[in-house]
């Protein structure tokens, strides 16, 4: 009994697949996803590379025993869990050739072999959270993250000169030829030295070293959540391949007194009945520091859940600088039960209320019968209080290692 099934149901596999039965998963499922088949396709790109995460686990018969024993929890001491070959140099040492798809197969999909570039380390991900206020008004966030640099002592060679040698294995390329025999034919093909780990040197330095780096993230008036800052150039490094990038991923904080609708604001104001009807003034904070006047007119007489609006006072459009609208609506809070005893002020209202438009008479015929109404209890079951059972079920949904700190 394994522990985990996760890299198996990846390749569409059981746990007791053999290792042809693997090869054949891999090889189907690679093809399939391969980013130069899937171009412009995230999703594709990211089911390319957990295939070719899982084969390499589950292809070598001591990291399988390990991940079937203890799971992934099991790899993350160094057997393979974090790091690993990179989804494209797995393809070419299966398939043969460089990592597009034409290599391999003599050509098969025509043309869409290209040279891959120099390696480049893993970019670094972060989110950046920032308030309302921050956005409508703009700002520069200081945020600080460690990152591996490039040891400046042995600028990269792991000790004193001369201490790193050359791998034999591969004659200081840190890739091997290798062949193999595939019926009547032989396949030529290259895969990453075993002997170096593809760095074309054996050394037992680390040749990197932690730094710290501030980083200024510029957040744009009006920006959006989701938007992404990058710093090129500026994540981890190491010996023969490029610097990583840095990505922030800038996410609006909710808001205490505004729901943020693109441009658009919406702000929920509660006044009393008598504003309501015989008008006054209000005032809502804005998200830099002014008081907004907002006059209701004598009369205007504002219902429950009216929305009005103000033009111009919402968000500052992204680069634009143009202003949306703010949104009011409007919860009008009635008197208390038994707010007055004295008759004449019913009267009163009765005099200086319209007349109700409709009558609501019983026919003259009809029996009548009294009734009194009584207060709810909202803990009873009924329109009154909590919903029955079945409309309960009714509505029902269907349904890294970084550390930054502002500075």
């Amino acid at each position: 009994m394994v522990k985990e099934t996760k890299y198996y149901d990846i390749l569409g596999v059981s746990a007791t697949a053999t290792e042809q039965e693997l090869k054949k998963a891999y090889k189907t499922g690679a093809l399939k996803h391969h980013p130069d088949k899937n171009q412009n396709n995230p999703a594709a790109e990211q089911k390319f590379k957990e295939i070719s995460h899982a084969y390499e686990i589950l292809s070598d018969s001591q990291k399988r025993q390990i991940y079937d024993q203890y799971g992934e929890a099991g790899l993350e001491g160094g057997a393979g869990g974090g790091g690993g070959m990179a989804a494209e140099d797995l393809f070419a040492q299966f398939f043969g050739g460089g990592g597009g798809l034409g290599g391999g197969f003599g050509g098969m999909f025509g043309g869409m072999n290209h040279q891959r570039g120099p390696s480049k380390a893993k970019t670094i991900h972060h989110v950046h959270n920032v308030s309302l206020e921050d956005i409508y008004r703009g700002k520069v966030s200081k945020l600080a993250l460690q990152r591996s640099i490039i040891c400046p002592k042995c600028e990269g060679r792991g000790g004193k000169e001369g201490a790193v040698r050359k791998c034999q294995g591969c004659d200081g390329h840190g890739m091997k030829t290798m062949m193999r025999q595939m019926g009547p034919m032989i396949q030529r093909f290259q895969t990453v030295c075993p002997d170096c780990n593809g760095e074309g040197e054996i050394c037992f330095g680390k040749k990197t070293v932690v730094d710290r780096k501030v980083l200024h993230v510029h957040v744009d008036r009006g920006v959006k959540s989701g938007t992404k800052v990058e710093f090129r150039g500026e994540g981890d490094q190491a010996p023969g391949i490029l610097a990583g990038d840095v990505v922030f991923q800038i996410e609006q904080k909710p808001h205490a007194r505004f729901t943020r609708r693109d441009d658009d604001l919406l702000y929920h104001a509660d006044i009393d009945l008598v504003t309501a009807l015989a008008g006054g003034t209000i005032y809502v904070e804005h998200l830099d520091e002014r008081w907004l006047s907002v006059d209701i007119l004598p009369g205007e007489a504002i219902a429950p859940g009216t929305v009005k609006m103000i033009r111009g006072q919402g968000m500052p459009s992204y680069r634009h600088h143009d202003y949306g609208n703010m949104y009011i609506q409007f919860n009008v809070k009635f008197p208390e039960k038994n707010w007055t005893q004295d008759p004449a002020a019913f009267e009163a209202l009765r005099k200086f209320l319209p007349s109700p438009e409709v009558v609501n008479t019983a026919p003259t015929e009809a029996m009548t019968e009294p009734a009194d109404l009584e207060d709810v209890d909202n803990s009873s079951k009924g329109f009154g209080g909590a919903m029955d059972e079945d409309d309960e079920h009714d509505h029902e949904p269907h349904g890294e290692r970084v550390q930054c700190a502002s500075q």
